[in-house]
């Protein structure tokens, strides 16, 4: 007959507890799926925002019911899988972009998915002839022998971007030290006094962002321009265009100033010339 158990390993009534406690001293909490993330990725992490965030392992059941007890149950129905916790005082959205930054390039392993095109530089590898002579003209990276070592001859680029590494291909660039794998945590979800946020909301794309808001300031500057209305960003250039569009009506119209004098004189006299040849062509028979 299955009872209630009431005893925990001491492992988990920790863990309990510590969420529970943290959860309390920080305004944000959010969610990273760790399937896909490296042991050495989550350490540079740590050490790079020691004091801004506070990362947390968890085993999801223990953590289930550490949050319930919390009243923040909305992070839990996002809690399954291999899942970190990360504790911060600062914005969800801020740091997503900061975890964003914080790329690292790994080694790639067998069936990874190239971040880069993988570019195998011309180099003494140092290593000795043999079997690696193979795998090296299986990936068609040209090779010699110099010195007792292998050479590579050439630049060349045995995988682009997006396209799958192979074991023996992977294993390579280990020895030569290429890390083709860009890495990065991605917050899965988060929640911020009593807001949940979900990963699309969270995951923005700051470039975009950007570029967005740059065309759009420069649509409404031309539009303003164009439609003579004068603010202290687009009056400079408002006057520019007046000044252009009275000195074309000014020449146009055979109006003479100091400014357009010679201009004038010079459309007025190319339309004579036009008019003698049309004249001197003139055949009344």
């Amino acid at each position: 007959m299955h009872e209630n158990r009431t005893v925990y390993p001491a492992r988990k009534a920790q863990q309990y507890v510590q969420v529970q406690d943290t959860v309390t001293k920080y305004d944000s909490v959010a969610l990273v799926r760790m399937e896909k993330i490296r042991a050495s990725q989550v350490l540079q992490l740590r050490k790079d925002l020691k004091g801004e965030v506070k990362f947390v392992g968890i085993k999801n059941r223990v953590t289930v019911k550490a949050l319930e007890q919390t009243g923040i149950t909305r992070l839990i129905p996002s809690i399954r899988g291999q899942c970190m916790l990360l504790f911060t005082n600062m914005s969800p959205f801020r740091l997503g972009i900061i975890l964003r930054k914080n790329k690292v390039m790994l080694p790639a392993r067998g069936g990874d998915i190239a971040s880069v095109d993988v570019v195998v530089e011309s180099r003494n590898t140092g290593i000795a002839p043999g079997p690696m002579l193979s795998e090296f003209k299986e990936a068609n990276i040209p090779t010699k022998i110099d010195q007792g070592t292998i050479w590579i001859s050439k630049d060349s680029v045995p995988v682009k971007k997006g396209e799958v590494i192979n074991e023996k291909l992977a294993a390579m660039l280990g020895k030569l030290d290429i890390k083709p794998i860009e890495a990065t945590l991605v917050l899965d979800a988060a929640m911020e006094d009593g807001v949940q946020y979900t990963r699309e909301e969270l995951n923005i794309d700051t470039e975009a962002v950007i570029d967005g808001l740059v065309s759009a300031h420069q649509e409404a500057l031309n539009l303003s321009v164009e439609a003579g209305y004068v603010t202290p960003e687009n009056i400079t250039q408002i006057l520019v265009k007046a000044s252009g569009s009275a000195h074309s009506l000014s020449v146009q119209s055979g109006y003479v100033t100091a400014e357009t004098g010679e201009a004038t004189l010079a459309l007025a006299h190319s339309h004579a010339v036009s008019l003698s040849e049309a004249a001197s062509e003139y055949d009344p028979q």
